[in-house]
């Protein structure tokens, strides 16, 4: 598959897996990266997971059966030669197959062996199966979450597998990879959800009512306070609030006529008032459309903005502009982010069939133009 991006000529051996393996597999091919995503063989599709995952788009589909020993010879020789390889499992189930690090970077020094778990490579939990929620709730990210009196909500799980874990492993990809390039030297990625959910609180213990313990969220302003929250409209839509900055604040209370209510405009920072005068925006929000509070507030600094589904944000004129949702053969698809100087955003690739690219890929190990002579299975 051809290549255009900052990660052209970086190739990749991805062991297929679910979450945020996958997910920051398909960032690095999103960026240029060559992928092959080895997959296991199936005999029929899983449940609860689609065929062509989104997340297998711009990779390239290798089928192998890595309890084969002719299966993980070829494998050794796509490492040969590859830079870096990313894998979910627990921990020990790589070297359980004799695909463990040690073997994998005997292979090839240069190897970066990224290694995508919830708990971590080692501690107390590592052995135990877990999920998103699961990973944030230890980790203390879920904590904050939950208004006074109520329980923590919860998040879709772009905080602990794609925050948390897919983009740290990213980072931790590219680091390893620049590392190489320096020194030759490989490296293995240790990516747990649970560590990247607790380092992104950092920016919440910056901030002045910082959570640390305590009851509840409360204390908290970018979840308690009046001005950080939804609320729910006429409609049944929703509007989102989160007008930190005291300028911000101010327009926002000029839009909605509430200027001279000495209740707002003493109170931003009283955490006894937040309730209170969350009722009554609760109130006031619930008179109108969401139709209507968009018209409001469209233009100004307020900090207000509808919570749309993805297919609305799809219709939106921010998405006319900026194309940074597609629809793919019905479905909708994000594009590759972050964008770069000079090169225009590309349209969602392809997502191969399981397995459509084996043929070319063990022809090409035969071929001797980097890639070994592959033995008879």
């Amino acid at each position: 598959m051809s290549k255009d991006g900052p990660l052209t000529g970086i190739r990749i051996v991805e062991i297929e897996g679910i979450g945020p393996g996958p997910f920051a597999a398909m960032m690095l091919a999103d960026l240029g990266a060559d992928v092959i995503v080895v997959h296991r063989p199936r005999s029929g599709p899983v449940v609860g997971l689609i065929d062509r995952p989104v997340t297998d788009r711009g990779k390239r589909s290798l089928v192998l059966d890595l309890k084969s020993d002719a299966d993980r010879d070829v494998l050794f020789k796509l490492l040969a030669h590859a830079d870096g390889l990313i894998e979910g499992f627990r921990p020990g189930v790589m070297e359980r197959l004799g695909l463990g690090p040690d073997i994998c970077r005997g292979v090839n020094p240069r190897l970066v062996y990224g290694r995508m778990t919830g708990w971590g490579q080692d501690g107390p939990l590592a052995e135990r199966a877990g999920h998103d929620l699961n990973y944030i709730a230890m980790a203390g990210a879920l904590w904050s979450s939950g208004l006074e009196g109520e329980r923590p909500s919860v998040p879709p799980t772009l905080v602990g597998d794609i925050g948390g874990g897919a983009l740290y492993l990213v980072a931790g990809m590219l680091s390893g990879i620049i590392a190489a390039g320096r020194n030759g030297r490989g490296t293995v990625v240790d990516a747990a959800i649970y560590d990247g959910a607790a380092h992104m609180q950092n920016l919440l213990l910056s901030i002045a009512g910082r959570v640390e313990d305590g009851p509840s969220a409360q204390p908290n302003p970018l979840v308690g306070a009046h001005w950080s929250r939804t609320y729910r409209c006429a409609d049944g839509g929703f509007i989102s609030v989160q007008c930190l900055e005291p300028k911000f604040y101010s327009e926002f209370l000029e839009k909605l006529g509430l200027s001279e209510d000495v209740d707002f405009g003493d109170h931003q920072f009283d955490r006894e008032a937040w309730p209170r005068l969350s009722n009554r925006l609760a109130d006031l929000f619930s008179l109108h459309a969401r139709s209507h509070w968009e018209e409001l507030f469209d233009g100004s600094d307020a900090c207000v903005a509808p919570v749309l589904s993805p297919r609305e944000a799809f219709a939106s004129p921010q998405n006319t502009a900026r194309q940074t949702w597609h629809e793919v053969e019905g479905s909708l698809q994000a594009a590759t982010a972050p964008r770069f100087d000079g090169r225009v955003p590309a349209s969602p690739a392809e997502i191969r069939a399981r397995g459509q690219d084996t043929d070319t890929i063990l022809a090409a190990l035969s071929v001797p133009k980097g890639w070994p002579e592959r033995s008879e299975r």
